[in-house]
């Protein structure tokens, strides 16, 4: 899905899986030593004595919050929860959805609910696999931080000292991007940076290669949610370990976990017989599987595919700070400190408010107790929304799968199931919430032009062979525009996987398409302009040209 400055689908998803409108729930902020020491450093040099030893400081007491759920609460937050799944699916018919739920190291919940597919008997059940989207980023966050545990790699490394290919547009910024830089989102790619290159067809290989010709926001001073960014960090990691990404997952956490039906191949969820399939609404509570969503370009991003059985595994490390089972299989300061702020996602809209953060692969808040939650939402626009959210303090982690288009739907399920376990009861109709958000976020997302809308007097075209060639874009490689059946259309994308886009003509030298893949919405223009000897010199793409590189010259 698209996702900058001004918030859109992503950013509103991300900012929602961060802690569903204040249901944050845990854990006491860790005390800051630098504050009380430099405050007795210069009380004493304003006396002129000599400042007190440390060991002969009176030690304050610790600020502790006791958890404040039992399994009493958390049962009758679980009794409730069947309930809060089969209300969302009555209200928006989305086809299946599975839930995990953990609580001090036990699985007290793992169950599927609805079809794998509309129209089909199969059921879901906790070991369909869904596609998870971007909740693939906590998981692979995970994965470097065992790198990172092995002592192969650190986390305020540049990244470049173990992919010397590594390149941003700012040489400094691919000198000194660090994996904390690209998994936190501040190197300053725009959001959404390469995802159209993903859409094309092009793969992992190609679109790191040609990030270097994307523009930067300052660098570590701005949060864009970027997608390639944060697959250049799991990449990275892989490169430090001479493995290749999906096998160092394998390795490093699905093995050891017993993680046997997850995956970052896009192969191997194909080939899963138990796994659901992605759907897009196609009417009021009805839903169709239309696409195909391979994400293996951006991997350690958005690629990943599991069952709610596996993740539980996963939550259970997680709130075990690295330990499964008697066994440390994850570094436990490598992992936690993929728990701690490191970007502002956006300063708090009013005094009231609380800051969102991204940690690594995760949002972090912090909640009116001062307690910790950690999550992260997953959204495909051609079919799934997944959200995993997490109280460590309380020992709590809830995944929600669905195999939908993102309608607010996992976020509500899991916001209600804290919300109760909290208050005994939901304070907030949470579908009702989410659904209201999520339509702000597709309206956001609307096109800037409306190519729908075909002026009543349009000026006329010139012959079509002014327009027919090939023209020439270092991003995006060659576009070959051509006449078929008396009609434009223009053929781009990698060597053996071109796609062909129809142009009609809408005004003067201007033509609508189709756009395609994850991020598209709707018409699109090719603006063509003049050139020499009668004919087009170049033509712009506006879908392709969101920062400045979706003009084609013709060669």
């Amino acid at each position: 899905m698209a996702s900058s400055a001004t918030p859109d689908r992503r950013t509103l998803l991300k900012t929602i899986g961060a802690g569903a409108a204040g249901v944050a729930l845990v854990m006491p902020l860790a005390g800051c030593r630098t504050g009380p020491a430099s405050a007795v450093g210069s009380s004493a040099a304003s006396t002129g004595a000599a400042p007190p030893s440390p060991s002969s400081l009176p030690s304050a007491p610790e600020a502790q919050v006791p958890p404040l759920l039992d399994r009493a609460k958390v049962d009758n937050a679980l009794s409730r929860l069947d309930g809060s799944v089969r209300h969302a699916m009555e209200q928006t018919g989305v086809p299946g959805i599975a839930v995990a739920v953990v609580y001090h190291d036990e699985v007290l919940h793992a169950q599927g609910y609805g079809v794998r597919k509309v129209g089909e008997a199969a059921t879901v059940d906790a070991d369909t696999v869904f596609q998870l989207a971007s909740v693939s980023k906590p998981l692979a966050s995970t994965v470097v931080a065992g790198v990172v545990g092995r002592g192969k790699a650190r986390w305020t490394d540049p990244v470049i000292g173990h992919n010397p290919a590594f390149a941003l547009k700012d040489p400094y910024v691919s000198q000194n991007a660090t994996f904390e830089d690209l998994m936190s989102h501040r190197s300053g790619l725009h959001t959404g940076a390469g995802d159209l290159l993903e859409d094309l067809g092009f793969d992992r290989d190609y679109i790191l290669a040609h990030l270097n010709q994307q523009p930067l926001d300052p660098f570590r001073d701005t949060y864009n949610y970027s997608n390639f960014g944060y697959t250049e960090g799991g990449q990275a990691a892989a490169d430090a370990m001479g493995m290749a990404w999906e096998d160092l997952a394998e390795e490093i956490l699905f093995k050891p976990l017993g993680m046997a039906s997850s995956t970052y191949r896009h192969a191997d969820y194909e080939k899963a017989s138990n796994k659901a399939l992605i759907h897009v609404p196609v009417g009021n509570r009805k839903w169709e599987a239309k696409y195909v969503r391979d994400a293996d370009a951006e991997a350690p991003a958005g690629g990943a595919s599991s069952s709610v059985r596996d993740l539980a595994q996963w939550i259970r490390l997680q709130l075990a700070n690295g330990r499964h089972d008697g066994r440390q299989l994850i570094d436990e300061q490598a992992l936690l400190t993929t728990h701690v702020p490191e970007s502002v996602m956006g300063p708090p809209p009013t005094p009231a408010a609380r800051t969102q953060f991204y940690g690594l692969g995760w949002n972090v808040t912090y909640d009116a107790q001062a307690r910790l939650q950690l999550g992260h939402s997953g959204a495909f626009n051609l079919g799934a929304a997944t959200v995993v959210m997490m109280l460590p303090g309380e020992q709590l982690g809830i995944v929600v799968l669905t195999n939908g288009r993102p309608q607010g739907i996992p976020e509500a399920i899991a916001a209600e199931f804290f919300d109760t376990a909290q208050n005994g009861a939901p304070t907030v109709d949470w579908l009702v919430f989410t659904a209201a958000v999520f339509r702000q976020i597709e309206d956001a997302d609307a096109p800037a032009a409306d190519y729908s809308k075909v002026p009543a007097a349009p000026r006329p075209a010139r012959s079509l062979d002014t327009y027919t060639g090939t023209y020439a874009n270092s991003y995006y490689g060659p576009l070959v525009v051509a006449t078929e059946q008396g009609r434009l259309a223009m053929t781009m994308g990698p060597e053996g996987r071109q796609t062909t886009f129809g142009l009609t003509h809408f005004d003067g030298d201007t033509f609508s398409f189709e756009t395609i893949g994850e991020n598209a919405n709707g018409l699109a223009g090719a603006i063509f302009a003049p050139g020499s000897g009668g004919q087009a010199g170049s033509v712009r793409l506006d879908f392709y040209d969101t920062t400045g590189l979706g003009t084609f010259t013709r060669s």
